[in-house]
């Protein structure tokens, strides 16, 4: 199998933001690696404005901490924004200091975010993760509201809450130019034997914070494993394949692939979701160990089908979401649009971390185990 060598060459590149040169980078290795593999790729391009980071970070006292802001968050000029720090709940307008965890929408910020405060500092805490920066997502991207909010690593939490509980006077500033670019998905096509039978379509984000090796390239890996299946053995239907940028920013490049091929969206046999995480390792940080997992989601009409076949597999989800729940990742937007789908994820103790990086956060043997299964499931669909 090609799994290490795919992983290795997503790893390779370092920087997968959204319409970012690395993003663009990520684009053709797909494009070439498609090509390699027997099939067709297509670069379907797209108007994006993206955010270009300028000064991000907080001073107190002459000390300072660098940050990242949210990204569907308020910004500042150069300037920024001075006046004494305070906690969630304290009153008035000014710096809130609080907590947030990569893992999903941090309560205390979305708070903070609605309260009349001027800015906000949101030091990262990942409840089950290694400490370090990591980052919310921004499912408002394109509406983005509130005050500016800049996140902070782990330790730099401890000192400005001190700083706030005395309410010492910070300067923010989360300053980013907005610059008007192109983003892309990358699409492929392998043709069935049928071609009036509904398409099978393949999924996998390929955007993120950082390198986000475990979290990104299991679903690069196993997607272009299906490629290649399906490229040398096609089905009875075709099946289509979408490798979407934008997933940290409100899943944007869903949203386009989706609006393009409207019929799909209930049309299609099944959508397979290859979503974030199911290769990451275990990790032992400060004498514990954080234990990575499998997260199993499907609709009711595919559930069972795929249990089994994971089990099969010897692969035994550690989380199975319940049919009536709203899926995580791109199978939400399946979901609500009330097509079919089977989603994998998993959980990542480097979920959104800088250091999730290629050997040390991939579990092969797992990520390989996992891609043998997921192409049986896409045989199963691409011949019903």
């Amino acid at each position: 199998m090609h799994v290490a060598a795919d992983i290795e060459g997503w790893d390779a590149i370092a920087e997968h933001r959204t319409g970012t040169a690395g993003d663009l980078a990520t684009a053709h290795w797909l494009a070439d690696t498609i090509r390699a593999a027997g099939a067709e790729p297509r670069l379907d391009m797209f108007p994006f404005r993206r955010r270009v980071l300028r000064e991000c970070a907080v001073e107190v006292d002459r000390r300072r901490a660098d940050g990242v802001p949210l990204f569907d968050g308020g910004l500042t000029d150069e300037a920024g924004v001075t006046c004494p720090l305070t906690r969630i709940d304290g009153a008035g307008r000014g710096i809130v200091v609080t907590t947030s965890s990569p893992g999903g929408t941090s309560t205390e910020v979305s708070r903070a975010r609605n309260g009349t405060f001027r800015a906000v500092i949101a030091g990262s805490k990942p409840p089950e993760g290694v400490p370090g920066l990591t980052l919310l997502n921004a499912p408002d991207y394109v509406r983005p509201f509130g005050p500016p909010v800049l996140q902070v690593a782990t330790h730099d939490v401890d000192w400005l809450d001190a700083a706030a509980e005395v309410h010492s006077v910070a300067r923010l500033v989360a300053h980013a130019t907005i610059e008007n670019t192109e983003a892309c998905n990358v699409l492929t096509r392998v043709p069935g034997r049928d071609p009036h039978a509904a398409p099978l379509v393949i999924m996998t984000p390929r955007s993120s914070w950082w390198t986000s090796t475990a979290e990104r390239g299991g679903g690069i890996a196993v997607w272009l494993a299906c490629i290649r299946h399906f490229a040398d053995n096609p089905g009875r239907c075709d099946v289509l394949f979408t490798a979407n940028t934008g997933h940290e920013l409100g899943h944007v490049g869903l949203e386009r692939y989706m609006a393009r091929h409207p019929r799909l969206a209930t049309g299609a046999r099944a959508w397979i979701h290859l979503g974030a995480n199911f290769a990451a390792a275990d990790c032992h940080h400060a004498g514990t160990r954080l234990a990575a997992g499998i997260r199993y989601q499907a609709s009711p009409d595919l559930f069972a089908m795929g249990l089994e076949t994971l089990e099969a597999f010897g692969i035994s989800p550690a989380m199975i979401v319940p049919t009536d729940v709203r899926p995580g990742g791109e199978a939400q937007n399946v979901f609500d649009a009330g097509g079919s789908y089977l989603s994998l994820l998993g959980k990542n103790p480097w979920f959104h971390h800088p250091d999730d990086r290629w050997p040390e956060t991939i579990d092969l043997e797992k990520t390989e185990t996992i891609c043998r299964a997921v192409i049986q499931i896409a045989r199963t669909l691409a011949d019903a």
